[in-house]
């Protein structure tokens, strides 16, 4: 696998089921290393591809629920620009905002 990608030293060494992401994911060279570890492929694939691949479309849902959740966190400025000085107020301040979130 080509070190180009950049994905295979985030996933070296982990164990999981599915890889849950988005078309910029959308590579032969993952999906070949996806599919020998044989983990589910969920991910949005890019219009030009060929073939296109059989996804679990209940997996892809919650993809797209986290995927807005992110949207939503980004819309409160401290977290957007991590204004945080600390990993510890930080994380406090991804709770608040997510309590916000969940209160609307």
């Amino acid at each position: 696998m080509p070190r180009s990608v950049g994905v295979p030293p985030l996933i070296e060494g982990l164990t999981f089921e599915a890889l849950i992401a988005d078309k910029a994911f959308d590579c032969n060279a993952i999906i070949a290393e996806l599919d020998t570890r044989g983990a589910k492929i969920v991910i949005s694939q890019h219009p030009r591809r060929i073939r296109p691949l059989a996804i679990d479309q209940e997996m892809y849902k919650w993809r797209h629920l986290i995927e807005n959740f992110f949207g939503k966190l980004k819309e409160f400025k401290r977290i957007a620009l991590r204004a945080d000085k600390t990993d510890q107020s930080f994380a406090a301040m991804i709770h608040l905002a997510a309590a916000v979130i969940n209160s609307r």
